[in-house]
């Protein structure tokens, strides 16, 4: 009896498989068979299948495709066509002066100066209103912090806000200002919404084109899955119909990574419902996480209860270390977030909460546990009786040992940065000390308590490159060159299980993708290199020679495999 034909068969490979222990897969294999979307065999020989098209990798390295946990996939794409104030090519604040007065040059006296990246650690301190007044005089400018939970905007804007003289209270935020009382451009957390009445909404196609503008950059890096993180309302939301622009980009042939959307949850509100159906607060017709497809789906509700460890508005037990009396502060009333985790558990939602400080940390955790402990629900991650929701900590930024082990017996995933080290992590030390520094997005106490770690970016905060965050989280070298939590090092194999098989088990979809096995999503990257065999210090140095995503060529930096010829 003939067996199956193979679309594609992939031979003289050297495949990690990342396969789970219990799934009777080997961790090394030399030949893959995808057919219709699926990986049908992986093994050291090809079982005698037959396939349509056959091409030898001569000992090339495949792994599962990347998935990025949390980053911000609209707002990288919009990002691309911002001024990029990152640090490099911004290295000061004359720097980046020169760059918006290059920008003013270029854009219609009507249009916004946008740009994007700067890190006030890094230039030497925070742009103001009177440096942008004397570069861009008369102009709308907004230049948005590296974190996201900051921006600074010129004195047209403040005009535009009434602002220009005087600030004022906002919850969940601060309008910074001078000596005098007059405001300074920079608007920190909650306060940034104030701009939305000016900014938003984005159009569905500009956000559609953002969007696929990411799509490209991340296929040539080897991600096959991102995790949207926060779309829909609040300050990281673009537009209210945002989930339509991922659709559009969809059916336009434009998305070619699958993607998982996290609603915001200002978008939740009250739904009627039965009173038996202890319904918390949701969205029309009850839609909740798991709705959709493998390609595009909703996932968690995101609810933000601080703000930036390096922007010193992260919710903190003790005084950051180089600011004396600043313990940063939460994003609404203790009371108030909690009620909307627990309102959303209700709802039949998981809960992805960003908490970096430990006092915000605190705080969720406690609310997790309310949930199991008072509405007891089964059934997640679509897998009927299953009583653990796998609710998030987004960046578990500063965790204390205490936190760790508390998060890991209620079956709480944290979801930290491991390229923050290297990119911004000098910031994170000034900011926390030394002894707090050995807590900062911790990787190998987390995989010591038994928790399964998620890889992720949290792009573009920093850049999104998935071997960067591998390296950084095996080497964890700050820019500097200095070691931060060298306890929390890990292998190059635990760094490459977190971008594979522990952002799926985040995901709740480790049954069927972030490993290479008979059934799972035929999502692959071919490196250059085999990131477990290099030297540690060279791992950012390997390069993504192709991408397949559900059995599809996606990239094909000269390997032939895309080749239908």
């Amino acid at each position: 009896m003939t067996g199956p034909v193979a679309d594609l068969l992939l031979t003289d490979a050297n495949i990690l498989t990342m396969a789970p222990d219990g799934s009777g897969v080997e961790p090394r294999a030399a030949v893959v068979a995808l057919l219709g979307g699926r990986i049908l065999h992986v093994g050291a020989d090809d079982a005698g299948l037959t396939a349509r098209r056959t091409v030898s990798l001569a000992g090339r390295c495949v792994v599962p495709g990347f998935h990025d946990a949390h980053q911000h996939m609209a707002w990288f794409g919009a990002s691309l066509d911002e001024i990029d104030l990152s640090t490099p090519p911004v290295r000061s604040l004359d720097d980046l002066a020169a760059a918006v007065a290059d920008a003013v040059a270029t854009t219609p006296p009507d249009r916004w100066i946008v740009g994007n990246g700067y890190d006030e650690n890094k230039i030497g301190g925070h742009p103001d209103r009177d440096l942008l007044e004397r570069v861009a005089p008369g102009r709308r400018v907004l230049l948005s912090h590296t974190s996201g939970h900051m921006a600074v905007v010129s004195t047209a804007v403040l005009a535009q806000l009434d602002l220009s003289e005087h600030g004022r209270e906002v919850p969940g935020g601060t309008i910074v200002v001078d000596e005098d009382g007059r405001p300074t451009g920079l608007l920190q957390e909650q306060a940034q919404n104030l701009l939305t009445p000016l900014r938003r909404p984005v159009g569905v196609d500009d956000v559609a084109a953002a969007v696929a503008r990411a799509s490209d950059v991340y296929v040539r890096q080897g991600i096959t899955s991102v995790v949207e993180a926060g779309v829909g309302g609040g300050w990281i939301g673009r537009t209210p119909v945002e989930a339509l622009a991922y659709q559009r980009a969809r059916d336009d042939g434009r998305l070619a990574v699958r993607v998982e959307l996290m609603v915001a949850s200002p978008v939740l509100h009250a739904v009627r419902t039965d009173d038996a159906d202890d319904f918390g607060k949701g969205i029309d017709l009850g839609l909740r996480t798991g709705f959709g497809d493998d390609r595009l789906r909703l996932g968690p509700v995101k609810v933000f209860s601080d703000g930036s460890l390096i922007g010193h508005t992260a919710a903190m037990c003790n005084d950051f270390s180089d600011t004396p009396g600043v313990r940063g502060y939460l994003q609404d009333d203790a009371d108030a977030l909690a009620d909307t985790i627990v309102s959303a558990h209700r709802s039949g939602w998981r809960v992805a909460t960003h908490a970096i400080g430990d006092s915000a940390i605190d705080l969720v955790l406690d609310a997790y546990e309310r949930c199991m402990r008072d509405h007891p629900r089964t059934g997640w991650g679509g897998r009927a009786g299953n009583t653990a929701p796998r609710h998030r900590i987004e960046h578990f930024g500063v965790a204390r040992p205490d936190q760790v082990e508390r998060a890991a017996r209620l079956g709480v995933v944290p979801v930290p940065q491991g390229r923050f080290v290297g990119e911004i992590g000098d910031g994170m030390r000034r900011a926390l000390g030394p002894q707090r520094s050995e807590w900062a997005y911790r990787h190998a106490s987390l995989l010591a308590a038994g928790i399964v770690v998620p890889g992720s970016s949290d792009r573009p905060v920093v850049d999104g490159r998935p071997m960067l965050g591998i390296h950084d989280i095996v080497n964890r070298r700050t820019a500097s060159g200095e070691i931060l939590g060298a306890a929390e090092r890990v292998s190059a194999h635990e760094a490459l299980r977190a971008y594979t098989y522990g952002s799926a088990y985040a995901s709740y979809e480790e049954a069927w993708k972030g490993w290479i096995g008979p059934g799972t999503l035929a999502d692959l990257a071919v490196l250059s290199d085999d990131p477990t065999r290099v030297d540690p210090a060279a791992l950012a140095d390997i390069d993504v020679l192709a991408t397949v995503v559900g059995g599809k060529v996606v990239w094909d930096a000269g390997l032939g495999i895309g080749d239908q010829g």
